[in-house]
């Protein structure tokens, strides 16, 4: 159906309505950082290595005791069935077919129970006004067996997404925020100035989040935890101090902060801040196996895969998509000259020099 990730999104936008579309699709404000994320990634450059006797990479890592097939997870992403009825469980079911861990959003369409007996997953959390469903998120996320926590700090409240906006974006009577069932404001009506979805998190999220509530909640669980939204290598380092096993690099892939650097941009510096006290993951903007291995080569463990899958989700497709994301990382390794991910790791990276 697709010869690339990129193109599952032509052949969703035939099925899709406008504004289903533009949910997906959007940034927030002028969209200058959405492009700039992919501007930037395809102006990196890997030096490959030749004569390396290498016939098939082995593409495997294990990230905070979890393995997986590639270095890639599933990000989180709301209302997956806004793109198709079986929504999450499909995705999930996918994604432990391929052998990547399937992070659940807080905003899922289907309960995080449901969702995480498809296989390995881990939990996406939004910090929430009320702190007594945090820790009822948090002790569900355990016992359904996630194998990780995964908390976004970059939400204070929803970026304005004008596309969303200009749509008058509600969520249709069968599709909710299935975690959060008694939570009583719901993104189904329209207002003016503002998608239903954001009057929606403005009613839901906790703005004035801190770093002390990082600090409770790495008392709150025994689950690795990671922080997802960092961009300041500072910032970085001091999610490691608070107790985190990992940090996402990531801009939410440009829908928060317009104006943000591209995620790939402040990866070597978050790397260079921790060190090897944490984990690195890269997230916003990654459309290919290619960009799986460039992040690898500048420092990531492993990437969050996010758009490609649900443009894929919406034609049923998305065994073939993480089949083929899986092989773009082996051939990028194969013609790089890479045995493995630390030889990845070991490759020169540059910039392209654009004709002007």
């Amino acid at each position: 159906m697709a010869d690339t990730l990129a193109d599952y999104e032509s052949v969703a936008a035939a099925v899709l309505p406008v504004a289903v579309r533009d949910f997906v699709a959007g940034g927030s404000g002028s969209e200058t950082t959405l492009r700039l994320n992919r501007a930037t990634l395809d102006s990196v450059t890997l030096t490959p290595r030749v004569l390396a006797g290498v016939a098939e990479p082995d593409t495997t890592c294990t990230l905070l005791g979890t393995d997986l097939s590639m270095p890639a997870l599933v990000a989180p992403m709301a209302y997956q069935r806004l793109l198709h009825p079986e929504g999450e469980l499909l995705l999930a079911r996918a994604s432990a077919d391929a052998g990547i861990p399937y992070v659940i959003s807080t905003l899922s369409s289907y309960p995080l129970e449901k969702i995480a007996a498809t296989g390995p997953s881990w939990f996406q959390l939004y910090w929430l006004r009320d702190r007594t469903v945090v820790a009822s998120l948090v002790d569900r996320a355990a016992e359904a067996g996630c194998g990780a926590l995964m908390v976004t700090v970059d939400v204070p409240v929803m970026g304005r997404r004008l596309r969303d906006v200009r749509n008058a974006f509600t969520l249709p009577a069968d599709v909710a925020a299935a975690n959060l069932v008694d939570m009583t404001t719901e993104a189904h009506v329209a207002v003016p100035g503002i998608s239903a979805v954001a009057a929606h998190t403005t009613s839901a999220f906790e703005p004035a989040v801190s770093w002390r509530d990082l600090e409770w909640l790495r008392t709150a669980t025994e689950l690795p935890l990671v922080v997802k939204g960092i961009l300041d290598p500072r910032d970085a380092r001091r999610a490691v101090e608070a107790g985190a096993d990992g940090v996402v690099v990531s801009n939410h892939g440009g829908r928060q902060f317009d104006g943000a650097p591209a995620s790939i941009d402040a990866l070597g510096p978050v790397v260079d801040a921790v060190g090897n006290d944490c984990s690195v993951l890269l997230d916003s903007g990654i459309r290919s196996g290619l960009d799986v291995v460039k992040a690898v080569a500048l420092g990531a463990s492993a990437v969050l895969v996010g758009r490609p899958l649900l443009w894929a989700l919406a034609v049923e497709a998305v065994d073939e998509a993480l089949a083929l994301l899986r092989r773009e990382v082996r051939d990028a390794m194969l013609l790089a000259g890479c045995a493995d991910l630390a030889a990845v790791a070991g490759l020169t990276t540059g910039r392209a020099s654009w004709p002007t």
